[in-house]
């Protein structure tokens, strides 16, 4: 094959990015530069950069299609720190207008069984990320789970807060979920998302003046015992039961979240214990070894 290129094409080489390093000795070392210098230069008298050197990354991508969606950049904002004058409405629309993790992308309406009015109860009960029957509702433990729960408060003499069958000088629980916010798409939660709503929980908690805090999973503990227990996020949650931990001065008992209770009925008899531990807390009968 011969390699004898006149300047066309060498031209036409160089703009494929063919890399030509023979020259022929009939042709001149300026036949070289010229082609080069025309691969470089086309007739308008514009650049397009060097046909040897690595072309440099532009973005080549046509513009979407009404069919493709192209992710848009979010801007989280905290939600205020200081919640100390919130009452419940307030709270509310705190948390519905909240952005502080990535949570609340996508969602259809935070979780929050917030009272019309300000009521207290003897029981706080803190429950793992909504669902989407949680979510549907706008309100924690529904369905199954939340029948079991109702259930197991209804053996030790509680009542879920707001509930018409409750008798008036009957104990109540308040129930709560760790996060307000079920994304569109399933993702575990970070410590960001934890700590945004923990804002919430603290006001939860003040509202409702709580006698013992029940945490329902691993995440409601995690969240509980960071503060004050740190050194109890290494256990499984198995060997945090049968203890009184503390939340802000309150006394916390964790046990298993009912949803795995119905899939694990083997555990119902541990949780049994656990909810009249924290009933003897909200009673003042329970004694510290």
């Amino acid at each position: 094959m011969s390699l004898d290129l006149d300047p066309r094409q060498r031209a036409m080489l160089a703009e494929m990015g063919v890399r030509v390093w023979w020259r022929s000795p009939a042709a001149p070392a300026n036949a070289v530069s010229a082609a080069s210098a025309s691969a470089r230069e086309p007739a308008d008298g514009s650049s397009h950069g060097s046909a040897l050197a690595p072309r440099s990354a532009t973005n080549t991508r046509q513009p979407a299609t009404p069919n493709e969606t192209v992710a848009q950049p979010v801007t989280l904002t905290l939600p205020a720190t200081d919640t100390t004058d919130l009452d419940w409405p307030a709270l509310a629309a705190a948390v519905a207008s909240c952005q502080a993790c990535a949570m609340c992308q996508g969602r259809r309406a935070p979780v929050l069984a917030a009272p019309t009015q300000t009521n207290r109860a003897d029981w706080l009960v803190l429950g793992e990320p909504p669902d989407e029957a949680q979510e549907r509702a706008g309100q924690p433990f529904v369905g199954d789970a939340g029948l079991l729960l109702d259930n197991m408060l209804k053996a030790v003499g509680v009542c879920r807060l707001g509930h018409s069958a409750a008798a008036p000088a009957q104990p109540s629980a308040y129930l709560s979920l760790v996060l307000k916010c079920r994304p569109a798409l399933p993702t575990a939660p970070n410590a960001q998302a934890l700590q945004a709503c923990a804002a919430f929980l603290r006001r939860e908690i003040t509202l409702v003046q709580p006698k013992v805090i029940v945490a329902m999973g691993r995440l409601a503990m995690q969240l509980l015992l960071s503060e004050d227990h740190p050194q109890g996020l290494k256990l499984p949650l198995g060997k945090l039961r049968g203890q009184v931990w503390h939340f802000q001065g309150v006394p916390v008992v964790v046990t298993y979240p009912p949803a795995y209770l119905l899939r694990n009925g083997q555990d119902k008899a541990r949780a049994w214990e656990d909810l009249c531990l924290a009933a003897d807390v909200a009673e003042g009968k329970y004694k510290p070894l």
